[in-house]
């Protein structure tokens, strides 16, 4: 029964020992605990002022990028407006060349149809002067081929001749 009722001395080196205990804690322990639980508060905080600002700048990026990509978008739609211009410019312009080309072939066209005409016409006269002098040598052979009728015709171009000179 010495357990559940101690005596007086057990009671007073008990209270004395744990009274130095205490006083050692306190004059050594309990501040170097409180300063270690300073810091890690102190430190917890700075944690998270830092997580703070790190989700700040984080927002801040993200709003600079979608900025950037905005921007980007812009460019690039710029882009394809200027170039869907540049390819209209160039459909009209080669149109635009293709019909005066074109409008030039023609008219070299007709010029030389027309050369060729007027270089068939004059070879049909040149063969039509040949065949009518050719069928006026064959009539005046066969109409010539008596002495008489050639005398006549020599006469009468004499006479003729002989009139203009007078």
């Amino acid at each position: 029964m010495e357990l559940v009722s101690p005596g007086l001395g057990l009671i007073f080196w008990m209270t004395l020992s744990f009274a130095i205990v205490l006083f050692l804690l306190s004059k050594y322990a309990w501040p170097l605990i409180l300063n270690s639980l300073k810091e890690r508060e102190t430190e917890i905080a700075n944690s998270l002022e830092a997580a703070r600002q790190a989700r700040k700048d984080i927002q801040n990026l993200q709003a600079h990028n979608e900025d950037l990509l905005k921007e980007a978008r812009n460019e690039r739609e710029e882009l394809l407006r200027e170039a869907r211009q540049l390819k209209d410019d160039l459909i009209l312009k080669a149109k635009s060349q293709a019909e005066i080309e074109a409008k030039q072939i023609v008219e070299n066209a007709k010029a030389l149809i027309e050369q060729e005409k007027t270089a068939a016409l004059s070879q049909l006269k040149n063969q039509v002067a040949d065949l009518s002098i050719e069928i006026a040598e064959r009539l005046l052979k066969s109409e010539l081929s008596a002495d008489k009728k050639q005398k006549e015709l020599v006469e009468k171009l004499i006479g003729e001749a002989k009139h203009q000179l007078n």
